[in-house]
């Protein structure tokens, strides 16, 4: 078992005064008086906890880094969903005064990707895998004896500490919203074999239309990314569609609303269209997109938190966590139900 780390959360808990207020003392900066940095040394000491000359804390040999993985295709555009995933994780490790390093791989759908040389050097206390990567990955990962988080997305490991958007029950809401409105053809655009979180959106998607027996029609099921996992810009469509369309993430529905547009379709006048992930894409969109507002603060929050206890403590296990969206109406939802 891994000796528990003592912070500077800790210290600033057991003095009764703010985690900035410890850091400042530890690091003799200015903006706390002289006796009480005095103190905040000693309690530091008396639990533990060392202090670096330099002002940073070395202690088990911890570097004090965690490694923030993902796949190259993730992060190809400075909007992507991730790049504010990564902000919000760096952002809460800085608080817990640890450096998040962002590692890019090439590819995370294979086990061919090489292992990132932080990992290989032992220069991350712990990992934040983002994204999407294969089982075979995976394990050449864990190989290495690192504490591991997955973040939106999961495998077959059995022993994964994992934190997901609720994506299942998120499309399911959408979907349900939209045969509310009186709509009851309805197509789902997104390559259901590409990531977890678009597969399971796709099931939410197909049990709103099984409790309400509806017909799924495989033509109105669309794949709206490469093998590599670039969206295309423009999607095949069938020459019959739907009423509506639920899509898996909002940049793909904000191109099908698009190519819609173009070939003289009326939003939501002739269909409507819902997103997923109540990102930027969302409110560029004309409509404006009905959504599903993806908590990615909250699964940032409960990755690091996950992270930072399983380095303390080897055998801590949190398991599946699971965060709630929050459908977003927007304009680009017709109500059938008054026609």
């Amino acid at each position: 078992m891994i000796k528990k780390t003592v912070t500077m959360s800790d210290v600033a808990k057991a003095m009764n005064v703010s985690t900035v207020t410890v850091s400042k003392a530890l690091g003799d900066r200015e903006g706390v008086s002289e006796a009480l940095r005095e103190r905040i040394k000693q309690k530091a000491t008396e639990m533990g906890y060392r202090i670096h000359t330099g002002g940073h804390a070395l202690k088990d040999g911890l570097t004090y880094n965690i490694g923030i993985v993902v796949a190259k295709h993730f992060i190809s555009e400075p909007s992507a969903f991730y790049w504010i995933m990564y902000k919000y994780l760096v952002e809460l490790l800085q608080r817990q005064n640890y450096y998040g390093m962002l590692e890019v791989v090439e590819d995370g759908t294979d086990g061919s990707c090489e292992i990132p040389n932080s990992v290989r050097d032992k220069k991350v206390d712990g990992l934040i895998l983002l994204g999407q990567f294969s089982d075979e990955y995976i394990d050449k990962l864990i190989a290495n004896y690192i504490p591991t988080v997955f973040l939106d997305f999961y495998g077959s490991r059995e022993d994964a500490e994992t934190v997901l958007s609720d994506s299942f029950y998120g499309a399911y809401i959408l979907t349900s919203h939209l045969i509310a409105n009186g709509h009851r053809k309805l197509g789902f655009l997104g390559s259901i074999s590409s990531t977890s979180s678009i597969q399971d959106r796709y099931l939410g998607f197909y049990k709103a239309l099984l409790e309400n027996r509806l017909p799924l029609r495989q033509e109105w099921i669309i794949g709206d990314r490469s093998p590599e996992g670039d969206i295309h810009k423009t999607f095949s469509l069938p020459q019959e569609l739907p009423t509506a369309f639920v899509c898996n993430c909002d940049e793909s529905a904000f191109r099908l609303v698009n190519q819609l547009t173009a070939i003289g379709y009326k939003i939501p006048d002739d269909i409507s269209i819902v997103g997923y992930d109540n990102h930027v894409y969302s409110t560029m969109c004309q409509p404006h997109l009905t959504t599903m507002d993806v908590n990615s603060q909250a699964m940032a929050t409960e990755a690091v938190d996950i992270i930072l206890h399983k380095i303390r403590d080897g055998s801590y296990k949190r398991g599946r966590t699971m965060v709630a969206g929050k459908l977003i109406r927007r304009d680009s939802v017709r109500n059938l139900n008054n026609i």
